[in-house]
C-alpha cells in the first residue's frame, strides 16, 4: 500500500500532554493514515525527520485574522510559526455579522476599514473564507460589540430590550450557521457600557448550542478580581464554558499578583469549566487607550490616523518632540494603537505555566508596525518558555497549544496526532526553533520550522513557494 506523504523517524509530541516517542507517520486524504515504529510502504513524499520533532499543528486561539483569512490568505505569519488553526472574533470584535453606515468604531477598527466590512450574516463570512481558500483552518466567534455595532446608534449606554432581542436574533442566526461562541471586550470604550444584564441575555442564546463564551474582561487592572467574578458568574448562570482572554496583571500596581488571580480561576474551575490564554510577553497591543497612558510604563505608537508619520515611535519621543505633555500627544494622535510595556515577567511566567491556559497570539495583522506576537509568539513559547527559562516540558507546551486548544473550542478531530485525525502537522528542531520577531523589526519568519501541513497539504516549508493552501472553515459541531 502507498500513501500520499510518510514521515519517517520523528520524536512525536502528540498533543495529549503525554511523552515523545518515535515513530514514523503516514498521511493519505487529508488525515493521519497510519502511526507505527517503522511503516514499510511506498509514498508519493518521503520525508526524513530523523532529530526533529513532529507536532500537531498549532491553534492559535486568539487571534485578529477575521479579515487577514479573506485579502491575505497565504496567512505567512502564522504559518510560518507552526499555526494551522486560527480563532477569530475574539474581544467583542469580528467581521461578522457587521453592517456598517460609518466608519468602524474602535476597537472594530482593529480589523479594517468600512469597506472591508462585507458580511452581514455569519454564514456570508464562512462562504468568504471558504472561497478565499487561506492556507490555515479558521473557527470563528461573534464579537459583542460586533452586535451592538448593528442594532445601537449610541453605544455609550446599555441596550434597550428591544435592541437586545434583536441582537439575540441575530446570534442566535450565527450559532445556527456555525459559529463556536461569542466574545466580549467589555474594557473597550464601545462595550463597556454595557451592564452584566446585557451580556448575560447574550450568553444564555449560547446555551443551547453548546457553544462557549469568551471575555476580554472589563478591566485587567486593579478591579480584575471583580471583573472575573463578572465573567465567571455570567458563564455560570448562563451555564457555558468560559474563556478568559489574554489573561494578565496590566500596570505596576498589580505587578505580581498572578498567584492571586489563578488562584481565584483555579477555585473556580472546582464548580464550573472555566479556562484562559496567553501571549508569551509582556507588552500588549491594542488601539491607543487614554487611560493607559501613563510614565509607569513605555508605550510605543504602532499607527496614527491623524499623524501617520508618527507610526514606529514612542509616546515619549513624539510628546518631546510636540512639546506636548503625554496624554496631550495620545490625544492629538487618536484614533491610534499602541504596544504597552505593562506587565511583569515573573506575572507572564506564571500564567503561561499554569494548567488551566493556553496559547493565544493576539496579534494584529493590519498594524503597519504589529507586536512581534503575530510573527513569534508559538515558537517563543517553544524556544524561551519551554527550551530556555524550562518553565514546562516540551510535551506540556505542544499541549497547551494544541490537544488541549482543540478540546476547549470543540474542534473535531484536531490538535492531536492520531490515526484518523485531520493531518495538521508542524515538523521542527526543537534545539534550533527561534522566534526571530522582535519590537524593532516584527514582521520575520521564525528559524527552526522545517515543515507544515494543513489537511495533509505540505503548506510551508522555507524557502519553498507556490505551496498549497488547503485550510477548512470549522464550523462549530461539525
Amino acid at each position: 500500500m502507498g500513501y500520499h506523504t510518510l514521515i519517517r523517524g520523528a520524536l512525536v509530541v502528540d498533543g495529549s500532554g503525554a511523552d515523545a516517542y518515535r515513530a514514523d507517520v503516514a498521511i493519505e486524504n487529508q488525515r493521519v493514515a497510519r502511526i507505527a515504529e517503522q511503516i514499510d510502504a511506498a509514498a508519493d513524499t518521503m520525508v526524513d525527520a530523523d532529530g526533529l520533532v513532529l507536532a500537531p499543528g498549532f491553534i492559535d486561539v486568539h487571534t485578529h485574522d477575521d479579515l487577514a483569512v479573506i485579502h491575505q490568505p497565504e496567512m505567512t505569519p502564522k504559518l510560518s510559526q507552526g499555526v494551522t488553526s486560527v480563532i477569530v472574533g475574539n474581544c467583542g470584535i469580528s467581521a461578522s455579522p457587521v453592517q456598517l453606515n460609518r466608519e468602524p468604531p474602535d476597537p472594530l477598527n482593529l480589523l479594517g476599514e468600512r469597506a472591508d466590512f462585507q458580511y452581514p450574516t455569519f454564514a456570508d463570512y464562512a462562504r468568504a473564507v471558504q472561497s478565499a481558500r487561506p492556507a490555515v483552518n479558521v473557527g470563528a466567534l461573534v464579537g459583542h460589540t460586533a452586535l451592538r455595532i448593528g442594532h445601537m446608534a449610541e453605544l455609550q449606554r446599555t441596550a434597550t430590550e428591544q435592541e437586545l432581542a434583536s441582537m439575540r436574533i441575530e446570534l442566535r442566526e450565527a450559532l445556527q450557521q456555525g459559529a463556536l461562541g461569542m466574545s466580549s471586550g467589555l474594557a473597550y470604550r464601545n462595550a463597556k457600557q454595557s451592564d452584566t444584564t446585557e451580556v448575560l441575555a447574550l450568553v444564555k442564546e449560547l446555551t443551547a448550542f453548546g457553544a462557549i463564551y469568551t471575555t476580554h474582561l472589563r478591566t485587567e487592572f486593579d478591579q480584575i478580581i471583580d471583573a472575573m467574578d463578572e465573567a465567571l458568574d455570567t458563564a455560570r448562570e448562563g451555564r457555558v464554558p468560559l474563556i478568559v482572554s489574554h489573561l494578565k496583571c496590566a500596570g505596576k500596581g498589580n505587578w505580581g499578583r498572578s498567584t492571586e488571580v489563578l488562584s481565584h480561576l483555579q477555585s473556580a474551575a472546582a464548580h464550573q469549566k472555566v479556562a484562559c490564554d496567553c501571549y508569551p510577553y509582556t507588552a500588549s497591543s491594542s488601539t491607543l487607550d487614554l487611560s493607559q497612558v501613563t510614565p509607569d510604563s513605555d508605550v510605543f505608537i504602532t499607527w496614527s490616523r491623524a499623524f501617520p508619520e508618527q507610526g514606529g515611535r514612542t509616546l515619549a519621543a513624539i510628546a518631546e518632540e510636540w512639546k506636548l505633555s503625554l496624554m496631550e500627544a495620545a490625544e492629538r494622535l487618536q484614533p491610534a494603537g499602541a504596544v504597552y510595556h505593562c506587565m511583569a515577567v515573573e506575572d507572564v511566567e506564571n500564567i503561561l505555566s499554569h494548567p488551566l491556559t493556553m496559547i493565544g497570539s493576539d496579534g494584529l495583522p493590519k498594524d503597519p508596525h504589529p507586536h512581534p506576537r503575530l510573527w513569534g509568539a508559538f515558537p517563543r513559547v517553544l524556544a524561551h518558555y519551554c527550551r530556555e527559562r524550562q518553565l514546562f516540558d516540551l510535551p506540556t507546551a505542544i499541549h497547551k497549544m494544541t490537544g488541549r486548544s482543540a478540546a476547549e473550542f470543540g474542534l473535531r478531530d484536531r490538535g492531536l496526532i492520531r490515526e484518523g485525525a485531520f493531518a495538521d502537522l508542524v515538523l521542527f528542531d526543537f534545539d534550533r526553533i527561534e522566534s526571530t520577531a522582535t519590537f524593532e523589526q516584527p514582521e520575520q519568519v521564525a528559524r527552526g520550522i522545517h515543515r507544515v501541513w494543513v489537511n495533509g497539504a505540505l503548506s510551508y516549508q522555507p524557502g519553498r513557494t507556490g505551496l498549497e493552501r488547503r485550510g477548512e472553515f470549522l464550523f462549530r459541531g461539525r
